[in-house]
């Protein structure tokens, strides 16, 4: 028994933002129940870098274990009367179509709390609800761009790189995650729902929190320089640095133990604070031309050993067969009815009474539409007849 259990979350979200969100509720225990339209959420026919599966694409299977799948046209009146009937039960209900979208559909926060005062309401939206940017796309890189976080990183010679990840969709989706359970617990001291918003650009503004008030309230400007600094705010060295055979990455060194041991005079003297800061891009490139001297393992031993900050720079084949990753078990595998067996990183919480548990893959499309709609106290010829009409779809 995860420690959601007994939480009831309708997903009418799409992509990966709200979808990952109702995820992690889901591997803490929660019932999520996917409400799609007939012909599958959007994320079933757009896979990142078109890793297509039998039935259930990469992308989808990633960000839909542990849900059940209702397909249902909410646009037929008996659709959209069926998915109110389930909001009485439900506990939390997410969203996150574009402004004005939910209430033309009749799933607001004001039309649904009337229903089940106690829901939990989670509207996420690109840029907020309202303001001159609410009709604005709110896709990743769009967010990254505007958030300064390409600023902070890289030389000034080269345009601002992306950041390797979908970044905004998972800060905003740990987001939604965060207040949906802070609203169920003021909802436990209380009896309470209430409306929760979460919106990309205060997501990936707010965890720049440190950045932001060194420009804010410290006066610092946010200025790149010339060698490929990994962060405008921290001293030198600090980035990616190519070895003999690879890459490392070196963090704020104290360059009287780095010098010595990389053969380079230039530091001796120097200030960890003030003058690392001062001359960043002669310590970077003088750092830079010595590292290549030697393959990576060799520094990462030396340096370990001086307790100077560093790491190894691995690609995805590199991390998956890591030894600490083994020892956290990050990844689990299970085996899907389409899909075969599935390894894909799992919960990152572990709870000593109620672990996480993923005990169903991503859904195919209407996989449960049936046994939902019973449970919502439908007889089987009803259930027959609303999938005869089109109006739900059932494997």
């Amino acid at each position: 028994m995860g420690i959601l259990s007994g939480i009831r979350v309708l997903d009418c979200s799409i992509a990966m933002a709200g979808p990952f969100a109702a995820q992690r509720m889901g591997d803490m225990g929660a019932d999520v129940i996917k409400v799609e339209p007939i012909t599958g959420e959007w994320q079933r026919h757009a896979s990142a870098g078109g890793a297509n599966g039998n039935e259930i694409n990469v992308s989808f299977l990633s960000l839909n274990r542990n849900k059940r799948s209702l397909a249902v046209d909410l646009k037929a009146p008996e659709g959209k009367a069926l998915l109110l009937e389930m909001v009485k039960t439900a506990d939390v209900f997410l969203q996150n179509y574009r402004p004005g979208v939910a209430a033309r559909l009749g799933v607001d926060y004001e039309t649904l709390s009337q229903i089940n005062p106690k829901l939990i309401y989670v509207s996420m939206s690109g840029y907020g609800e309202d303001g001159p940017y609410k009709n604005y796309p709110g896709q990743d890189l769009l967010l990254q761009a505007m958030s300064g976080a390409m600023m902070s990183s890289g030389s000034s010679d080269v345009p601002p790189q992306a950041a390797g990840q979908y970044l905004v969709d998972a800060i905003t989706a740990y987001t939604a995650f965060e207040g949906a359970l802070a609203a169920l617990f003021h909802r436990e001291r209380t009896g309470e729902g209430q409306l929760v918003q979460v919106n990309m650009l205060d997501a990936i503004t707010t965890i720049q929190m440190q950045e932001l008030s060194v420009f804010t309230v410290g006066g610092v400007p946010q200025t790149r320089s010339a060698e490929p600094h990994a962060h405008s705010y921290i001293r030198a060295p600090y980035g990616v640095f190519e070895t003999l055979d690879g890459y490392i990455t070196v963090a704020m060194a104290s360059l009287q133990k780095l010098g010595p041991l990389i053969e380079e005079p230039f530091f001796d003297g120097l200030n960890d604070t003030t003058d690392a800061w001062a001359h960043r891009d002669e310590i970077f490139a003088r750092t830079k031309a010595r590292l290549k001297t030697r393959p990576t393992d060799q520094w990462l031993a030396l340096f370990r050993e001086a307790d100077i900050w560093c790491g190894p720079v691995y690609g995805y084949a590199d991390l998956v067969e890591d030894a600490q990753i083994k020892h956290n078990a990050t990844f689990v595998e299970y085996d899907h009815p389409t899909e075969g067996r599935v390894k894909t990183p799992g919960f990152p919480i572990r709870f000593s009474k109620t672990p996480s548990v993923i005990d169903r893959g991503a859904p195919l499309v209407g996989e449960h539409t049936r046994e939902i709609l019973k449970e919502t106290g439908r007889d089987a010829a009803s259930i027959e007849a609303l999938i005869a009409s089109g109006v739900v779809r059932a494997r």
